[in-house]
């Protein structure tokens, strides 16, 4: 009896049930058109920044997901340079992250271009420029030479979750990925991102670095679905979010038969939800440009358009005098001259007194 998906005779010709997945697929097709339509009626800059948020959260959850935290700050510096958008005071990335936010960029950026073995031992590199992954040193740029199990701790005792193919049939593995992934035409492109996924999942090529890797596949196919590299939300956060969801369907269709309908539908499902909490977002974008298309020409002191903008973006907690001198650099004298020029134009109102005075928009 086999144990793992792999070993069914017939794998990779994954089913499903056709009319579940049809359904599930409108659903999202619906929702990706909406969100899409609203964003292109934004301007570039906008649509840059809209980019910027949604894909500095793709990068730190995808790597939240394994446990590693990123510095949020450094990755939105290294894609904002990317992007070529102008960011002031961010810090400068580490090599580490400047990694991953290239690897990343080329698979959104040039998600036309075949996903290639090269091309991916690229991305493996760039996810560990140091060749160590913690404290050990991996095959980088390489498929593994070793068995690789997912395993976890319960009450002291070890649980295999899902052992992946032995290394001798990696390479022969990833060839089959690789082509099914390149051809044109040989599956829906929003069910094709969802295959993907868990073949990648299945193969599991490389010491480390796999769920990264198969959440930026993950991302080249959506774009490719989309027809455009640019990315507006976040199916890593979403993934994150229903983390151990995730992992149960996983286990669930690794270590079992070739019909996938149950991974099919949890990922379109939350594919959906990742699609719907990026247009609440998309509201807020909408808001924002709005009030700047309206009131630019009042505002045009670089520091006061940033405390707006704090503001605009949903700043946690009370903003300051003090808070905005540190932000933006200040001395807490200007700051208190900025604010209170913005509350006699209209766009802040003064709460509390005191130590406790701080600033809320209008």
């Amino acid at each position: 009896m086999p144990r793992y998906i792999y070993e069914y005779k017939g794998y990779p010709t994954f089913t499903w049930d056709q009319v579940a997945i049809l359904n599930a697929l409108t659903t999202v097709a619906g929702v990706q058109g909406r969100l899409l339509g609203k964003m292109q009626q934004l301007g570039f800059g906008v649509q840059q920044e809209a980019m910027l948020n949604a894909m500095t959260e793709e990068i730190v959850k995808s790597s939240e997901i394994e446990g590693e935290i990123l510095n949020s700050a450094q990755v939105r510096s290294s894609l904002a340079r990317h992007l070529n958008i102008d960011l002031q005071h961010t810090p400068a990335p580490s090599h580490h992250i400047d990694g991953m936010v290239e690897a990343m960029m080329d698979a959104t950026r040039n998600h036309r271009k075949p996903l290639t073995k090269t091309r991916l031992f690229g991305w493996h590199a760039a996810l560990f420029p140091t060749g160590w992954s913690g404290l050990r040193k991996i095959r980088v740029g390489k498929f593994r030479s070793d068995d690789v199990q997912i395993v976890s701790n319960r009450r002291g005792h070890e649980v295999v979750h899902y052992e992946a193919p032995p290394p001798q049939e990696v390479a022969t593995q990833m060839e089959a990925f690789l082509r099914w992934l390149n051809k044109d035409g040989n599956a829906n492109p929003i069910l094709k991102s969802a295959i993907a996924h868990l073949w990648f999942v299945i193969i599991h090529p490389f010491d480390d670095g796999n769920g990264r890797l198969t959440r930026t596949i993950t991302e080249m196919a959506l774009a490719r679905s989309e027809n455009t590299p640019l990315r507006f939300y976040s199916m890593s956060a979403q993934i994150q979010k229903e983390k151990k969801d995730y992992y149960r369907v996983l286990e669930c269709t690794t270590t079992g038969g070739l019909d996938i309908t149950a991974w099919l539908t949890w990922f379109l499902g939350c594919l959906a939800r990742a699609i719907e909490n990026a247009e609440a977002v998309a509201g807020n974008v909408f808001r924002k440009a709005e009030f700047w298309q309206k009131h630019s020409a009042l505002i045009p002191n670089d520091t006061q358009r940033r405390i707006l903008n704090l503001l605009l973006d949903g700043f946690d907690g009370n903003l300051t005098s003090g808070k905005v001198g540190k932000i933006c650099k200040v001395s807490q004298d200007t700051a208190t001259r900025l604010l209170q020029d913005l509350t006699d134009k209209g766009f802040l109102k003064v709460k509390g007194g005191g130590r406790s005075t701080h600033y809320v928009r209008i």
